[in-house]
C-alpha cells in the first residue's frame, strides 16, 4: 500500500485548518503560538510531499532552512511571551490588548 500525493495534501490541509481555527478561537498566547507552529509544519509537509512527487530535493532543502528559522523564531517568541507574563502576570490575549504601562 502506497500513500499518494493526495493523502499528504489532505493531511497538510487538515493540519493547517486546525492551526488556523486554533489561532482564531483561542485566547491564550501560548496556544496561539503552538497553532501558528502547527500551520508552519503543515506547509512544510506540503512542500515535502510535492518535492517527493516531483523527484527533486529543492523542497526538502527549503524545508530544512524553514525549520532552522522556525527554531530561532520559537526562542524569540517564547522570550517575548515570558517577558509579557512577567510584566502583566497573564498570557491571556484580552488582558494584553492594551500594551500600556
Amino acid at each position: 500500500m502506497t500513500v499518494g500525493l493526495e493523502q499528504y495534501i489532505a493531511v497538510s490541509a487538515a493540519l493547517f485548518a486546525i492551526g488556523f481555527f486554533g489561532v482564531l478561537r483561542r485566547k491564550n498566547t501560548l496556544v496561539i503560538y503552538m497553532c501558528l507552529e502547527l500551520m508552519l509544519n503543515a506547509c512544510n509537509l506540503g512542500l515535502i510531499a510535492f518535492s517527493r512527487y516531483h523527484g527533486g530535493m529543492s523542497g526538502s532543502v527549503f524545508v530544512f532552512f524553514t525549520i532552522t528559522v522556525a527554531a530561532a523564531e520559537v526562542a524569540v517568541g517564547l522570550a517575548i511571551i515570558v517577558a509579557l507574563f512577567r510584566k502583566r502576570q497573564t498570557v491571556q490575549v484580552p488582558a494584553l490588548n492594551a500594551l500600556k504601562n
